[in-house]
């Protein structure tokens, strides 16, 4: 009989914001391909009673980076959060519920080549870009890596310093632009990913067309960003990628 979970403990965390956080644990998890997503969770006393409450969350960590880390945003009881909340709570030393396995096809082998890769992501969204770009997958595949993210605050611009790393090892490939929608902050895109395409702003930063011809889009994160830009850019003549139809477009919403 297979496995469904099995006993991770937490060895790191970073609070990023009152409700952002990571969390780093240990366990005898399966290897990954970078982009995949695991499944954690804890046991929990629900309207179901006594159960183990399992949520996929991708990994940030490349395939040889340990230990295992996820980035989260808590959400709270009163809006329908059960998992997080918990989740927000465990400190060092604290065990959870992994999923034996990695799953998921958000990563390289299941995209097509193209000069371009426009990485589009929102808030936590940005840990399976992270895990892709820290190997060097991307840098033969593409010519060039535009990473977006965007959130709603300067604080939730989480990552830098791997950002940063990642922008002095590829400085001629990689570009990282950041969106913020609810603050001016210097050096970000004030809106939201969608317009910003739709009005051309952001192929004037990158100083990059985004067009069928030389780029393939990966969106990730709030299903809005994921549908309002899927549908900008297949009025632009994009398509969404498929395993038996080469495309430009791969998706993965967050909820």
């Amino acid at each position: 009989m297979s496995v469904k979970f099995i006993e991770g403990r937490i060895v790191g965390r970073k609070d990023h914001t009152e409700s952002l956080f990571s969390l780093q644990f240990d366990a005898p998890l399966d290897g990954f391909v970078a982009g995949q997503f695991c499944r954690v969770g804890l046991q929990l006393v629900t309207e179901k009673g006594d159960e183990i409450v399992m949520r996929p969350y991708s990994l940030v960590n490349s395939p040889n980076e340990r230990p295992f880390e996820i980035v989260l945003i808590e959400v709270a009881q009163a809006s329908g959060g059960v998992l997080t909340p918990a989740l927000a709570k465990l400190k060092i030393g604290d065990p959870l519920y992994v999923a034996p396995r990695a799953n998921g096809f958000f990563s390289m082998p299941e995209v097509p080549d193209a000069d371009v890769l426009w990485g589009l992501s929102t808030g936590t969204a940005i840990g399976p870009y992270l895990s892709f770009m820290k190997t060097d997958a991307p840098w033969s595949k593409f010519k060039k890596v535009v990473f977006v993210h965007a959130v709603r605050t300067a604080a939730e611009l989480t990552y830098r310093d791997q950002i940063d790393a990642i922008a002095q090892a590829h400085p001629e490939q990689f570009q990282y632009i950041p969106f913020v929608s609810r603050e001016d902050v210097p050096g970000a895109i004030r809106g939201r990913i969608p317009n910003a395409i739709a009005d051309g702003s952001l192929e004037a930063r990158a100083g990059l067309a985004l067009t069928a011809e030389t780029s393939h889009c990966m969106l990730c994160g709030n299903p809005d960003m994921v549908n309002d830009t899927t549908a900008i850019l297949e009025a632009r003549g994009l398509r969404k990628h498929k395993r038996k139809e080469a495309g430009h477009i791969t998706t993965e919403a967050y909820w």
